[in-house]
């Protein structure tokens, strides 16, 4: 696997997950994420032995996007706080179904995930061990009967994003678990995270790291 990195210092790197990659390894086996870019990092820098990658956030395994590593620990403890306080920007991009009327708009709900299905129920008040979940999204265009938004996230919870946008009648297209009828190559969702904001380890220099608004394919 080629790795596209999108940013690197001393402490950090960014690089760009295919759809259909996992960002971590499980049970099945298959290779990650993680595995490649640390092999990347051993054979750039000729390092010897293990080599230290920590894992700050993740995408489902059918979303392509941005995701940030830490290559020390001092740089895994600096930005895994930024996520804590909730001081890290991030955007996406998602194709829906339908033609979404509104211009903007905020959802709120209450999310419970089964882990047997690897499913986000979603509630429209609270209910008991369901967490709450909150995004904000903007029209930026329609094709079709498909409309293009621009997501940010305010809570990061399982399948959040689909879930919430499969709610209001809007499916992601591929998303076949939360009522896409579409079907993409590699079983992609047409979701791709294309902003990820944050400050450095040591200077606190605010970085944005970005990738190109996806077009229909379909």
């Amino acid at each position: 696997m080629e790795i596209k990195v999108l940013y690197e210092d001393n402490h950090l790197i960014a690089v760009y997950k295919p759809a259909g990659i996992l960002v971590q390894g499980d049970k099945s086996g298959d290779s990650s994420l993680l595995d490649e870019v640390k092999a990347f990092i051993k054979n750039k820098y000729q390092k010897p032995g293990n080599v230290f990658l920590g894992l700050i956030h993740r995408l489902d395994r059918n979303v392509d996007g941005v995701v940030l590593f830490a290559k020390t620990s001092k740089g895994a403890s600096r930005v895994s706080e930024q996520f804590r306080n909730h001081t890290i920007k991030k955007v996406y991009h998602a194709w829906v179904h339908g033609i979404v009327k509104e211009k903007e708009g905020v959802l709120v709900n209450f999310l419970k995930h089964d882990e047997n299905q690897n499913f986000a129920e979603v509630f429209d008040k609270e209910t008991k061990d369901a967490d709450r979940a909150e995004l904000s999204y903007e029209l930026i265009k329609i094709d079709g009967d498909f409309s293009l938004l621009k997501i940010i996230l305010k809570t990061g919870r399982h399948h959040q994003i689909r879930a919430q946008l499969s709610h209001i009648g809007h499916p992601i297209v591929g998303d076949s678990k939360y009522g896409s009828t579409l079907r993409l190559p590699e079983q992609k969702v047409a979701l791709t995270a294309t902003e990820l904001s944050f400050e450095t380890a040591t200077t606190k220099e605010q970085k944005i790291v970005t990738l190109e608004i996806p077009e229909k394919s379909w």
